[in-house]
Protein backbone atom coordinates (compact mmCIF):
# COMPACT_ATOMS: atom_id res chain seq x y z
CA UNK A 1 0.00 0.00 0.00
CA UNK A 2 2.60 2.31 0.80
CA UNK A 3 4.38 2.30 -2.90
CA UNK A 4 0.88 2.65 -4.69
CA UNK A 5 -0.25 6.31 -3.35
CA UNK A 6 2.71 7.96 -4.69
CA UNK A 7 1.60 7.64 -7.87
CA UNK A 8 -1.71 8.86 -7.69
CA UNK A 9 -3.25 11.97 -7.60
CA UNK A 10 -5.17 12.74 -3.90
CA UNK A 11 -8.75 12.01 -3.98
CA UNK A 12 -9.11 15.09 -1.87
CA UNK A 13 -7.78 17.19 0.77
CA UNK A 14 -8.37 18.74 4.33
CA UNK A 15 -6.71 20.86 6.54
CA UNK A 16 -5.15 19.44 9.74
CA UNK A 17 -3.22 20.63 12.61
CA UNK A 18 0.09 18.54 13.45
CA UNK A 19 -0.67 16.51 17.18
CA UNK A 20 3.13 17.74 17.83
CA UNK A 21 1.20 21.85 18.17
CA UNK A 22 -1.05 20.78 21.16
CA UNK A 23 0.62 20.34 24.02
CA UNK A 24 -0.44 19.11 27.61
CA UNK A 25 0.35 22.12 29.90
CA UNK A 26 -0.99 20.30 33.18
CA UNK A 27 -1.89 16.80 34.20
CA UNK A 28 -0.47 13.18 33.63
CA UNK A 29 1.08 14.52 30.29
CA UNK A 30 2.23 17.75 31.54
CA UNK A 31 5.19 18.92 29.18
CA UNK A 32 4.23 16.06 25.99
CA UNK A 33 2.61 17.11 22.63
CA UNK A 34 -0.92 14.97 21.64
CA UNK A 35 0.09 11.44 20.60
CA UNK A 36 -1.38 8.16 20.05
CA UNK A 37 -4.90 7.43 21.95
CA UNK A 38 -3.48 5.11 23.99
CA UNK A 39 -1.55 7.90 26.37
CA UNK A 40 -4.34 10.17 26.36
CA UNK A 41 -6.09 10.98 30.30
CA UNK A 42 -9.11 12.58 30.74
CA UNK A 43 -8.45 15.98 32.56
CA UNK A 44 -5.42 16.66 31.15
CA UNK A 45 -5.18 20.43 29.96
CA UNK A 46 -4.09 21.19 26.42
CA UNK A 47 -3.03 24.17 24.72
CA UNK A 48 -2.46 24.78 20.73
CA UNK A 49 0.75 26.82 19.72
CA UNK A 50 0.55 30.01 18.85
CA UNK A 51 2.77 29.78 16.15
CA UNK A 52 0.58 26.58 14.87
CA UNK A 53 0.15 26.56 10.68
CA UNK A 54 -2.78 24.51 9.77
CA UNK A 55 -1.54 22.05 6.66
CA UNK A 56 -2.84 20.26 3.85
CA UNK A 57 -3.21 16.11 4.04
CA UNK A 58 -3.76 15.28 0.62
CA UNK A 59 -5.52 11.67 0.95
CA UNK A 60 -5.77 8.89 -1.46
CA UNK A 61 -9.02 7.08 -1.16
CA UNK A 62 -9.06 3.59 -1.88
CA UNK A 63 -12.98 3.85 -2.57
CA UNK A 64 -12.20 6.61 -4.92
CA UNK A 65 -11.26 6.12 -8.63
CA UNK A 66 -7.28 6.46 -8.74
CA UNK A 67 -6.73 9.92 -9.87
CA UNK A 68 -10.22 10.99 -9.38
CA UNK A 69 -10.97 14.82 -8.03
CA UNK A 70 -13.76 15.72 -5.89
CA UNK A 71 -14.55 12.19 -4.37
CA UNK A 72 -16.72 12.62 -1.05
CA UNK A 73 -14.21 13.71 1.48
CA UNK A 74 -15.40 10.86 4.20
CA UNK A 75 -12.77 8.88 6.38
CA UNK A 76 -14.08 6.12 7.84
CA UNK A 77 -12.73 3.46 10.57
CA UNK A 78 -11.12 0.35 8.74
CA UNK A 79 -11.12 1.61 5.57
CA UNK A 80 -7.94 2.15 3.13
CA UNK A 81 -6.79 5.87 3.37
CA UNK A 82 -3.05 6.89 2.55
CA UNK A 83 -1.49 10.36 2.38
CA UNK A 84 -0.67 11.04 -1.37
CA UNK A 85 2.27 12.60 -2.98
CA UNK A 86 3.29 16.55 -2.57
CA UNK A 87 0.85 16.22 0.94
CA UNK A 88 1.95 19.05 3.38
CA UNK A 89 0.93 16.59 6.57
CA UNK A 90 1.97 13.39 6.87
CA UNK A 91 4.61 11.27 4.90
CA UNK A 92 3.50 10.45 1.08
CA UNK A 93 2.49 7.04 1.32
CA UNK A 94 2.07 6.60 4.97
CA UNK A 95 -1.41 4.73 5.78
CA UNK A 96 -4.05 6.88 7.29
CA UNK A 97 -6.18 5.55 10.46
CA UNK A 98 -9.04 7.39 12.32
CA UNK A 99 -7.50 6.37 16.15
CA UNK A 100 -10.08 8.60 17.83
CA UNK A 101 -12.97 11.29 18.53
CA UNK A 102 -11.55 13.38 21.41
CA UNK A 103 -13.66 16.01 22.96
CA UNK A 104 -12.33 19.14 25.01
CA UNK A 105 -14.10 21.70 27.25
CA UNK A 106 -12.90 25.05 26.21
CA UNK A 107 -12.31 27.81 28.73
CA UNK A 108 -16.27 29.76 28.14
CA UNK A 109 -17.70 26.13 28.35
CA UNK A 110 -18.22 25.41 25.14
CA UNK A 111 -17.34 21.84 23.94
CA UNK A 112 -15.13 21.33 20.84
CA UNK A 113 -14.19 17.87 19.04
CA UNK A 114 -11.04 17.23 17.74
CA UNK A 115 -10.54 13.88 15.15
CA UNK A 116 -7.94 12.38 16.06
CA UNK A 117 -6.03 11.15 12.68
CA UNK A 118 -2.61 8.56 12.80
CA UNK A 119 -0.69 8.57 9.34
CA UNK A 120 1.69 5.48 9.97
CA UNK A 121 4.89 5.14 7.52
CA UNK A 122 6.88 2.20 7.47
CA UNK A 123 9.62 2.07 10.11
CA UNK A 124 8.60 5.30 11.55
CA UNK A 125 5.98 5.75 15.04
CA UNK A 126 3.31 7.14 13.99
CA UNK A 127 2.05 11.05 13.23
CA UNK A 128 -0.77 12.54 15.08
CA UNK A 129 -2.83 14.82 12.93
CA UNK A 130 -5.78 16.96 14.34
CA UNK A 131 -8.99 17.71 12.17
CA UNK A 132 -10.96 19.69 14.24
CA UNK A 133 -14.75 19.52 14.08
CA UNK A 134 -14.69 23.51 15.01
CA UNK A 135 -12.33 26.45 16.16
CA UNK A 136 -9.40 26.29 18.36
CA UNK A 137 -7.42 28.73 19.13
CA UNK A 138 -4.01 29.14 20.10
CA UNK A 139 -3.00 29.84 24.02
CA UNK A 140 -6.24 28.90 25.16
CA UNK A 141 -6.61 25.92 27.76
CA UNK A 142 -8.31 22.81 26.95
CA UNK A 143 -9.51 20.36 29.07
CA UNK A 144 -9.35 16.85 27.71
CA UNK A 145 -12.97 16.09 28.58
CA UNK A 146 -13.00 12.50 26.78
CA UNK A 147 -11.81 9.57 24.20
CA UNK A 148 -13.98 8.02 22.36
CA UNK A 149 -13.78 5.78 19.54
CA UNK A 150 -13.82 7.19 15.94
CA UNK A 151 -16.61 6.94 13.89
CA UNK A 152 -17.20 8.33 9.85
CA UNK A 153 -16.02 12.53 9.05
CA UNK A 154 -16.61 14.13 6.33
CA UNK A 155 -13.92 16.35 6.12
CA UNK A 156 -15.94 19.51 5.19
CA UNK A 157 -14.63 23.17 5.53
CA UNK A 158 -16.26 24.33 8.40
CA UNK A 159 -16.03 28.19 7.37
CA UNK A 160 -16.51 28.78 4.08
CA UNK A 161 -15.04 31.56 1.69
CA UNK A 162 -17.45 34.07 3.12
CA UNK A 163 -18.30 37.69 3.45
CA UNK A 164 -18.90 38.89 7.17
CA UNK A 165 -22.50 40.09 7.64
CA UNK A 166 -22.35 44.19 6.90
CA UNK A 167 -20.07 43.88 4.73
CA UNK A 168 -21.22 45.95 1.90
CA UNK A 169 -21.66 44.10 -1.97
CA UNK A 170 -22.05 46.64 -5.10
CA UNK A 171 -25.74 45.32 -7.01
CA UNK A 172 -26.18 45.28 -10.05
CA UNK A 173 -28.12 48.73 -10.07
CA UNK A 174 -24.71 50.57 -8.74
CA UNK A 175 -26.29 50.37 -4.93
CA UNK A 176 -23.56 49.29 -2.17
CA UNK A 177 -26.14 46.32 -0.67
CA UNK A 178 -25.45 44.31 3.12
CA UNK A 179 -24.13 41.21 2.01
CA UNK A 180 -26.79 39.07 4.04
CA UNK A 181 -29.80 41.55 2.33
CA UNK A 182 -29.15 39.70 -1.00
CA UNK A 183 -31.01 36.82 -2.24
CA UNK A 184 -30.53 34.42 -4.69
CA UNK A 185 -32.04 36.60 -8.71
CA UNK A 186 -30.50 39.77 -7.39
CA UNK A 187 -27.84 41.08 -9.43
CA UNK A 188 -24.76 41.96 -8.27
CA UNK A 189 -21.55 43.72 -9.99
CA UNK A 190 -18.77 41.76 -11.03
CA UNK A 191 -15.57 42.45 -12.28
CA UNK A 192 -15.26 40.50 -15.62
CA UNK A 193 -18.91 39.82 -16.68
CA UNK A 194 -20.99 42.72 -15.64
CA UNK A 195 -24.57 42.38 -14.20
CA UNK A 196 -24.59 38.85 -13.29
CA UNK A 197 -27.09 37.32 -11.14
CA UNK A 198 -26.67 35.78 -7.39
CA UNK A 199 -27.26 31.67 -7.49
CA UNK A 200 -27.26 31.07 -3.99
CA UNK A 201 -26.66 32.64 -0.86
CA UNK A 202 -25.23 30.68 1.96
CA UNK A 203 -25.16 31.71 5.51
CA UNK A 204 -23.90 30.15 9.06
CA UNK A 205 -22.86 31.54 11.82
CA UNK A 206 -19.64 30.11 13.68
CA UNK A 207 -17.81 31.43 16.59
CA UNK A 208 -15.14 34.09 16.13
CA UNK A 209 -11.73 31.63 16.77
CA UNK A 210 -8.47 30.62 15.27
CA UNK A 211 -8.79 29.83 11.31
CA UNK A 212 -12.83 31.19 11.64
CA UNK A 213 -12.22 34.11 12.82
CA UNK A 214 -12.70 37.20 10.69
CA UNK A 215 -10.03 39.38 8.99
CA UNK A 216 -10.91 43.31 9.50
CA UNK A 217 -9.39 45.84 6.89
CA UNK A 218 -10.02 49.00 8.31
CA UNK A 219 -11.36 51.78 5.53
CA UNK A 220 -9.27 52.95 3.09
CA UNK A 221 -6.51 50.71 3.71
CA UNK A 222 -6.87 49.38 -0.09
CA UNK A 223 -9.13 52.00 -1.10
CA UNK A 224 -12.11 50.19 0.45
CA UNK A 225 -15.08 52.65 1.35
CA UNK A 226 -15.63 51.06 4.55
CA UNK A 227 -14.38 48.12 6.64
CA UNK A 228 -13.65 44.38 4.54
CA UNK A 229 -14.60 41.81 6.86
CA UNK A 230 -14.03 38.51 5.43
CA UNK A 231 -13.23 34.91 6.30
CA UNK A 232 -9.70 34.12 6.56
CA UNK A 233 -9.65 32.10 3.24
CA UNK A 234 -11.32 34.43 0.93
CA UNK A 235 -9.59 35.75 -1.98
CA UNK A 236 -8.81 39.22 -2.44
CA UNK A 237 -7.87 40.03 -6.67
CA UNK A 238 -4.57 42.27 -6.43
CA UNK A 239 -4.32 43.78 -10.11
CA UNK A 240 -0.42 44.74 -10.72
CA UNK A 241 0.63 47.54 -12.75
CA UNK A 242 3.98 48.36 -14.07
CA UNK A 243 7.41 46.20 -14.69
CA UNK A 244 7.88 45.08 -10.98
CA UNK A 245 4.72 43.28 -10.24
CA UNK A 246 5.27 39.91 -8.25
CA UNK A 247 3.88 37.63 -10.69
CA UNK A 248 3.71 37.15 -14.76
CA UNK A 249 0.54 37.87 -14.58
CA UNK A 250 -0.89 41.01 -13.31
CA UNK A 251 -3.96 39.38 -11.67
CA UNK A 252 -2.62 38.21 -7.91
CA UNK A 253 -4.93 36.26 -6.01
CA UNK A 254 -4.44 36.69 -2.45
CA UNK A 255 -5.99 35.09 0.90
CA UNK A 256 -7.63 37.63 3.39
CA UNK A 257 -5.31 35.84 6.32
CA UNK A 258 -2.62 36.51 4.79
CA UNK A 259 -2.76 40.03 4.51
CA UNK A 260 -2.92 39.74 8.52
CA UNK A 261 0.07 41.78 10.11
CA UNK A 262 -1.24 42.63 13.70
CA UNK A 263 -1.70 46.21 13.28
CA UNK A 264 -3.27 47.21 10.42
CA UNK A 265 -4.89 44.60 9.00
CA UNK A 266 -6.32 42.27 12.31
CA UNK A 267 -8.31 39.45 13.16
CA UNK A 268 -11.47 40.07 14.91
CA UNK A 269 -11.29 37.02 17.66
CA UNK A 270 -13.99 36.20 20.42
CA UNK A 271 -17.96 35.95 20.33
CA UNK A 272 -19.57 35.12 17.01
CA UNK A 273 -19.53 35.94 13.30
CA UNK A 274 -22.44 35.82 10.50
CA UNK A 275 -20.53 34.68 7.21
CA UNK A 276 -22.01 35.14 4.24
CA UNK A 277 -21.47 33.45 0.50
CA UNK A 278 -22.27 34.50 -2.53
CA UNK A 279 -22.22 31.87 -5.31
CA UNK A 280 -22.71 32.47 -9.02
CA UNK A 281 -23.57 30.81 -11.76
CA UNK A 282 -18.94 31.25 -12.64
CA UNK A 283 -16.51 32.15 -10.27
CA UNK A 284 -16.54 35.96 -10.72
CA UNK A 285 -15.01 38.95 -8.59
CA UNK A 286 -17.44 40.84 -7.21
CA UNK A 287 -16.88 44.25 -5.55
CA UNK A 288 -17.15 44.38 -1.83
CA UNK A 289 -16.90 47.99 -0.46
CA UNK A 290 -15.49 49.17 -3.85
CA UNK A 291 -12.61 46.07 -3.38
CA UNK A 292 -12.37 43.05 -5.84
CA UNK A 293 -13.14 39.60 -3.79
CA UNK A 294 -13.94 37.06 -5.10
CA UNK A 295 -17.40 34.76 -5.14
CA UNK A 296 -17.51 31.02 -3.81
CA UNK A 297 -15.92 29.21 -6.27
CA UNK A 298 -17.72 25.73 -6.92
CA UNK A 299 -16.50 22.60 -8.67
CA UNK A 300 -15.38 19.26 -8.27
CA UNK A 301 -12.76 19.59 -5.61
CA UNK A 302 -14.09 22.21 -3.46
CA UNK A 303 -17.99 21.17 -3.41
CA UNK A 304 -17.54 18.29 -1.56
CA UNK A 305 -15.53 20.15 1.22
CA UNK A 306 -18.80 22.13 1.44
CA UNK A 307 -21.12 21.12 4.79
CA UNK A 308 -23.64 19.10 3.26
CA UNK A 309 -26.26 21.63 3.42
CA UNK A 310 -24.49 24.20 1.55
CA UNK A 311 -23.14 21.66 -0.59
CA UNK A 312 -26.88 20.78 -1.91
CA UNK A 313 -27.84 24.29 -2.41
CA UNK A 314 -25.12 25.10 -4.94
CA UNK A 315 -25.58 21.38 -7.02
CA UNK A 316 -24.65 21.38 -10.61
CA UNK A 317 -22.58 24.13 -10.30
CA UNK A 318 -18.99 23.73 -11.85
CA UNK A 319 -16.82 26.78 -12.19
CA UNK A 320 -13.79 26.84 -13.78
CA UNK A 321 -11.13 29.03 -11.53
CA UNK A 322 -10.72 33.00 -11.87
CA UNK A 323 -7.72 33.35 -13.85
CA UNK A 324 -4.91 34.71 -12.10
CA UNK A 325 -1.85 33.86 -9.96
CA UNK A 326 -2.68 32.49 -6.43
CA UNK A 327 -0.44 33.54 -3.88
CA UNK A 328 1.69 31.27 -1.97
CA UNK A 329 2.81 32.25 1.36
CA UNK A 330 6.33 33.29 0.49
CA UNK A 331 4.55 35.60 -2.26
CA UNK A 332 1.43 37.07 0.23
CA UNK A 333 3.93 38.45 2.50
CA UNK A 334 5.76 40.23 -0.21
CA UNK A 335 2.46 41.89 -1.61
CA UNK A 336 1.08 42.34 1.99
CA UNK A 337 4.10 44.49 2.59
CA UNK A 338 3.65 46.23 -1.19
CA UNK A 339 -0.49 46.37 0.00
CA UNK A 340 0.32 48.20 3.33
CA UNK A 341 2.86 50.04 3.00
CA UNK A 342 5.80 47.95 4.40
CA UNK A 343 4.39 46.99 7.45
CA UNK A 344 4.43 42.91 8.50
Amino acid sequence: MTGEPMTQRPSYTCRVLPGAAMRAVAGVNQGDALGGAEALCPGDVYRLDGAAEPQDLAIVDAGVAAGAAGGVPVLRPGEAHAVATASEAGTPGAALRLAARLTFLAPDGHSLDVMLIEAEAANEAPEALLFPLGPVEAGLDYLLAGAGPPAAVRLAEVVPFAFAAGTRVTAGDGRMVEVERLAPGDTVLTRDGGKRPVRAVLARTERALGAHAPVVIPAGTLGNAGDLILSQHQRLLVYQRGSDRLTETPELLVRAGDLVDGETVTLRRGGFVDYVSLALDRHEMLFAEGVAVESLEVNAATLPRLPAEQAQAVAGLDHAPHHGTEAGRALAAEARARLLGGKT
